[in-house]
């Protein structure tokens, strides 16, 4: 079984970089084949879920190239590798979506696309880490690289900085180039566009700008949001826009914000960049940051202790970008001083720079008093049962900071806030943390109090 799976993986090795390859195939091996039940033995939990959604067609091919049959093909934690890491569960839906992806056409590494497309070649879809706060865009993103210009034209992408939007619409450009060197891709911040364009009518060349637009087989425009004010910008944007989407050409564009809460945008262009929908990219939950130390260490070939990822991952509550920089911080800190990461963490110091976990309030009641002043309201007013608006809106914004923050029961916040039972407190959290995925004003809003709290 050994030369078996031998021969399976050096068909992977041939499909994959070699940085992928070390990262999750290298230390696999194959547990069973029985009746078509392939099980495959891998380091950790995270690792089942990377090789399913990322790598389950090429796995698949590999086998059947090698004469096994496949009908099933599970993953197991081998004995002793299990982390203390926790990770979030596949589901039945994720597979089957994953699955129905087409086998990816393969190039040679030598080809190199014909076009100057401004892409990053660092960032690939394989290198980006699939969690809760993420698996949604990049299924579409996985969808788009199979059949550009189809289901999610235009594929606009939202969330705040430093959370993965650069590195998932790149991955995209860089995988179809990838496929079809021949592809003309262009990748281009919003402010890059707007220089150019004034640029082309400063000498004359308005039509020449917008012909090489239309050359295009995929537009990638990152940063919409500093559109704002620049109205013949934004017709010409529209103009190449629509001329792209008539052909079925895939335009990417990403913002911090939904189009419609962009000041100053015009409301046909809102509308038409949110025609296959919008995703967004939110902060990771403790177990995607995790996983995002624990791939991003694999990748540089660093070791580091399963409690030194938890300590980063506890004390950063910025964005995937901060995170990140820390980890990197720990690691170099920790060869200067001679000292693994978590001694380094146990000696006192590694101090996490990139953090909003500053010093805590003493108790609920200050929380309570800074809501109710940054509101106007007294708080009696704010912890009555009175449905006002702005006085509802302050009651469940002190709901979800209590829970958040202090990590206090529902029971216990229903008694703070003067609300009858668990049940009320557990809808303000869940509609505050709903609103804050769109409501952009009420994450202003929500910083602005934090700050409030923390100074």
């Amino acid at each position: 079984m050994y030369n078996v799976w031998e021969n399976v993986l050096a068909e992977i090795k041939q499909k994959v970089s070699d940085g992928n390859y070390s990262t999750w195939f290298q230390d696999t091996s194959l547990i069973s084949t029985d009746n078509g039940h392939i099980v495959i033995g891998v380091k950790n939990s995270f690792h089942i879920k990377q090789l399913k959604v990322k790598f389950s067609d090429i796995i698949k091919d590999a086998l059947l190239k090698n004469n096994l049959e496949v009908k099933v093909i599970d993953f197991e934690v081998q004995s002793g590798s299990k982390p203390r890491v926790r990770t979030r569960e596949i589901t039945a839906s994720d597979i089957a979506r994953e699955t129905s992806i087409k086998p990816r056409r393969t190039t040679t590494s030598s080809n190199t696309p014909s076009f100057n497309n401004g892409l990053n070649s660092k960032y690939t879809i394989e290198s980006f880490v699939i969690g809760s706060n993420n698996d949604v865009a990049y299924a579409a993103a996985r969808s788009i690289i199979e059949s550009p210009g189809d289901r999610y034209n235009p594929f606009f992408l939202y969330g705040g900085p430093g959370l993965g939007k650069t590195h998932l619409v790149q991955a995209i450009g860089n995988e179809l180039v990838r496929r079809n060197p021949d592809y003309k891709i262009l990748y281009t911040p919003i402010s890059h566009f707007y220089s150019d364009f004034v640029d082309a009518i400063k000498s004359g060349k308005g039509k020449d700008f917008n012909r090489k637009f239309q050359k295009l087989d995929c537009l990638i425009i990152d940063d919409f949001q500093l559109i704002v004010n620049k109205e013949k910008s934004q017709e010409e944007f529209f103009n190449i826009f629509n001329d792209l989407y008539q052909l079925n050409k895939q335009i990417i564009v990403t913002s911090d914000r939904l189009p419609s809460q962009i000041k100053t945008v015009d409301e046909r262009l809102a509308t038409r960049l949110t025609w296959a929908g919008a995703f967004d990219l939110q902060l990771p939950k403790f177990e995607d940051k995790c996983a995002i130390l624990r791939t991003k260490a694999e990748l540089m070939g660093a070791e580091i202790e399963p409690e030194a990822i938890e300590y980063i991952a506890e004390n950063v509550n910025t964005n995937i970008r901060d995170l990140e920089g820390e980890l990197s911080t720990i690691l170099l800190m920790s060869e200067v001083r001679n000292l693994t990461p978590l001694e380094l963490i146990k000696s006192g110091s590694a101090s996490i720079s990139h953090t909003n976990s500053k010093i805590r309030p003493t108790s609920s009641k200050q929380i309570i008093e800074r809501i109710a002043k940054y509101y106007n309201l007294t708080v009696k007013e704010m912890c009555s049962k009175s449905r006002v608006s702005n006085i509802k809106t302050a009651r469940q914004i002190a709901m979800y900071i209590l829970s958040k923050e202090l990590s206090m029961s529902t029971t216990k916040i229903a008694a703070e806030v003067g609300v009858k039972d668990h049940t009320t407190v557990m809808h303000g959290i869940n509609k505050i943390g709903s609103d804050l995925k769109t409501n952009f004003t009420l994450r202003d809003q929500l910083a602005e109090i934090k700050e409030s709290i923390y100074d």
